[in-house]
């Protein structure tokens, strides 16, 4: 700072300076400010995802599991002793066909829609920031979907939030499915099995599955089979679902859990299961393109999970506690051969 006059007058250094003029300082820079003002700015996506899309995904899998519920229903009006023989085709055009079709498609999206929202809402709980759930409808004919997924888009706090998000779905969606599966096995029906099984499938039965068939209906006799309700179908494919969610792979929810029980230590365990799938595939046919599917996620993202902000936060014994009841879970739910060809019963 120096005095622009003295007390002989002004200085022969440094000659007065008149005030700067706003409209002359910088002017190449003012006009640059004035294009970027005028260009058009990209509005950010949603932080939860366009609900235009995702709404629009749920109606399309509610119309492709309606239809497929459709005919699960024609068919199990079907008696299992006759379905060999040339059942007569739904009729399409029938509006009870579609509202019979509910059974199915209300009790899928029920237990799919739970899972991924319990994943959301804990997301919501730890401050991290994800979409609203996506549903994937599939014209296949079994099913009508492929599920549902949320996207995770911020980094996971510590391992506590980490094993809480990953956890959340499973749960939620197993407390849905356990009370359609008893409900869904009391609509069911005990029928005599054919003796020509051509064009007929037959599902696995999951441990739980077994448990509750025996609960409502007891042992059933040689040469009969219980023909399951859309409800029941829909309640086996939760647990499936379930099940195969719980796998403690990479980024799967089981590998969620597994990374903040084991840490590190968990790239070895996913290691071994990518195993156990592969051997899966080769037991039964219907596990080949859930393996293929788990194999490019594992040559796309590795199989080491991403860190947590604070790896160093171990969970707590509650959950550890936790971690072991969704093992179990697992166990319950898995079938080694979840879809295979129907053996009639010998003479």
């Amino acid at each position: 700072m120096h005095p622009s006059s003295g007390p002989e007058g002004p200085s022969p250094v440094l000659p007065e300076l008149r005030p700067p003029d706003p409209d002359d300082v910088y002017p190449a820079a003012s006009a640059q400010d004035d294009r970027d003002e005028q260009l058009p700015q990209k509005p950010l996506p949603p932080p939860h995802g366009r609900l235009w899309v995702q709404l629009g995904l749920l109606g399309l899998t509610l119309a492709t599991t309606t239809f497929v519920g459709g005919c699960h229903y024609h068919f199990f009006t079907i008696d299992l002793a006759t379905a060999a023989m040339e059942p007569p085709p739904p009729d399409f055009g029938d509006v009870f066909f579609y509202l019979r079709g509910l059974w199915y498609s209300l009790t899928i999206l029920a237990i799919l829609g739970c899972h991924e929202m319990g994943h959301y809402v804990a997301c919501l709980r730890y401050g991290v920031l994800a979409t609203r759930p996506y549903f994937l409808p599939a014209p296949i004919f079994l099913t009508g979907t492929l599920g549902a997924f949320i996207r995770i888009k911020s980094r996971i706090p510590n391992n506590t939030a980490l094993f809480d998000i990953g956890i959340a779905g499973p749960i939620a969606g197993f407390v849905v499915a356990l009370p359609a599966l008893f409900l869904g096995l009391m609509l069911s029906r005990v029928d005599r099995l054919p003796a020509e099984s051509s064009g007929l499938i037959e599902l696995g039965e999951p441990l739980l599955f077994r448990f509750a068939a025996w609960i409502i209906w007891g042992d059933v006799a040689d040469g009969y089979s219980i023909n399951m309700h859309p409800m029941a179908f829909a309640a086996w494919f939760g647990l499936l679902a379930t099940a195969l969610n719980l796998f403690p792979i990479a980024q799967l929810d089981g590998g969620h859990i597994s990374y903040a029980v084991l840490g590190a230590r968990s790239t070895i365990v996913t290691l071994v299961m990518v195993g156990v799938a592969i051997l899966l595939a080769t037991v039964s046919s219907s596990w080949i393109a859930w393996t293929i599917l788990l194999l490019v996620m594992i040559v796309t993202l590795g199989p080491k999970h991403p860190p947590t902000l604070d790896d160093d936060d171990p969970i707590d014994r509650p959950r550890l506690i936790l971690a072991a009841v969704a093992m179990v879970i697992l166990v319950l739910c898995f079938t080694p051969a979840p879809i295979g060809e129907f053996i009639a019963p010998g003479p």
